[in-house]
């Protein structure tokens, strides 16, 4: 997968805008204003992890710890295409369902959630 393929997935999910508070070369995706993955300019990829997932990935050697955000179960790979596709597109769509469901009630009913 590539920076728009990523794109794609996150955009195809329910109440998801795409903001650059970092710059023009980081891709925020966000859900009620809170954000759930991010793409960095040289390719890097970070997005929001279960508690387990990320024992088991970072442990593994799957990912590692994300830079400033491992404190809040984030995890980093260092190249998007580091892991297969539809793996990738799994974890995309699990991060956005742990940061909605954390949204109030009115929140998640005016995003449709």
């Amino acid at each position: 997968m590539d920076r728009a393929g990523v794109g794609k997935v996150c955009l195809a999910l329910p109440g998801v805008t795409l903001d650059h508070p970092f710059g023009d070369d980081h891709d925020a995706y966000k859900v009620g204003g809170k954000m759930f993955v991010m793409v960095g300019g040289g390719g890097s990829i970070s997005f929001k992890v279960s508690d387990i997932a990320y024992e088991v990935l970072t442990e593994s050697g799957h990912a590692r710890p994300a830079p400033y955000m491992a404190r809040n179960k984030w995890v980093n790979l260092p190249q998007i295409d580091d892991w297969a596709d539809d793996e990738l597109a799994e974890h995309l769509v699990i991060a956005h369902g742990i940061v909605a469901a954390k949204l109030t009630r009115k929140a998640r009913a005016a995003l449709g959630l």
